[in-house]
């Protein structure tokens, strides 16, 4: 049992420790000087792998059975779905003349 267990706290450290450099290269990369499109690209990239991190090992969903998985897909698509059809709306009403004087 106590082989076990530290071969899981191994794991969990070393996943943490690698979030904590993802963290480091967003803040590193946040002061240089690249294309707005590109500097973004990079890190919504790096914020799916850190929450695909978070969610496989901390919230233990990697040990679960595949059809946890597919039931949260859907789900994701939805949420996605919605905040493009929220946001488009968000940037016309940021844009109209404010009807507060």
């Amino acid at each position: 049992m106590e082989h076990a267990e530290t071969a899981g706290n191994k794991i969990i450290f070393s996943v943490w420790f690698g979030l904590l450099g993802l963290t480091v290269f967003e803040v590193i990369l946040a002061y240089q000087e690249l294309p707005l499109g590109t500097m973004l690209s990079i890190l919504m990239v790096l914020s799916v792998v850190k929450a695909a991190l978070i969610i496989a090992y901390f919230m233990h969903l990697r040990y679960e059975l595949p059809s946890l998985f597919v039931t949260l897909i859907p789900a994701l698509v939805f949420v996605l779905i919605m905040m493009t059809a929220i946001f488009a709306d968000s940037s016309r009403l940021a844009h109209m003349p404010s009807l507060v004087r």
